[in-house]
């Protein structure tokens, strides 16, 4: 498959730079992966904790498994943006390989049926999980024990939100890219 960059077939002297829109946006999408990122470094922390705690006291810590809960999730949909950015979602790469070979717009317009299938998916879950974040911001709901610790769940339910509109988004950036490979060169951007 052609290379990663976002001017496939076009010879390295002859790219232009990134707008600033693009560059902006680059920094939004990985700039929420980092985010997800520091949140691995926590859930890391948060576990180890629970485990010495368990050990030492013969206890679990407060919050910790609906926090780890919320988190990994939140980390998944932080993460999205920047993977689709990037090409990296788990596809069938042997088939595309030999469609190219045989059709280079087939294979632009296959990788654009790709991203608006994903970004479909992603924004079906983006309005279900708008549904649970004004449910959770309108009844206050939290987890945890009341009277010991506990945390609102809408913070969660946000950042889940804002990654899977990130997704939605880059979905669309990229189903615009391979339309228009499709319509001009011929090749294929991943």
């Amino acid at each position: 498959m052609a290379s990663d960059s976002n001017q496939a077939g076009v010879p390295e002297t002859d790219r232009q730079p990134p707008s600033l829109p693009a560059q902006v946006w680059a920094g939004l999408v990985d700039g929420t992966a980092a985010l997800g990122t520091l949140m691995i470094g926590l859930l890391m922390v948060m576990i180890s904790a629970d485990i010495l705690a368990r050990n030492i006291v013969g206890g679990s810590l407060p919050l910790i498994s609906e926090l780890g809960a919320l988190t990994l999730v939140m980390i998944v949909y932080l993460q999205l943006g920047t993977t689709i950015r990037h090409n990296r979602l788990a596809r069938i790469e042997f088939f595309l390989i030999w469609l190219e070979k045989k059709s280079p717009r087939g294979v632009c317009l296959l990788n654009a049926l790709w991203e608006f299938a994903g970004a479909a998916m992603c924004a079906a879950i983006a309005w279900s999980t708008l549904g649970i974040f004004r449910r959770d911001l309108g009844s206050m709901e939290f987890i945890g024990v009341p009277g010991i610790a506990t945390m609102p769940t809408w913070p969660f339910r946000a950042l889940i939100l804002a990654g899977a509109t990130i997704a939605i988004v880059q979905f669309l950036i990229r189903a615009a890219e391979e339309l228009r490979n499709a319509a001009g060169t011929g090749a294929p951007r991943s």
